[in-house]
């Protein structure tokens, strides 16, 4: 894997990881429950966001050497 792709999945990573404590944290102090009905929409948020750059950069990019 290149280094440019490497990057964009370690940002992209951080991105999205500091998205989902900050929402977790605010539920938190909110005083709603941790259950899985509330986390679920964190953990398909990571399916939106890294199934396509996986995709897009490792499947198809395998193809293409």
């Amino acid at each position: 894997m290149k280094t440019s792709v490497l990057l964009r999945f370690i940002v992209i990573g951080l991105l999205w990881l500091g998205c989902c404590i900050y929402l977790i944290n605010r539920m938190i102090a909110s005083g709603m429950e941790l259950t899985l009905v509330s986390l679920f929409p964190v953990a398909a948020s990571g399916v939106i966001v890294f199934v396509p750059l996986y995709k897009k950069y490792v499947r198809n990019g395998k193809q293409r050497h």
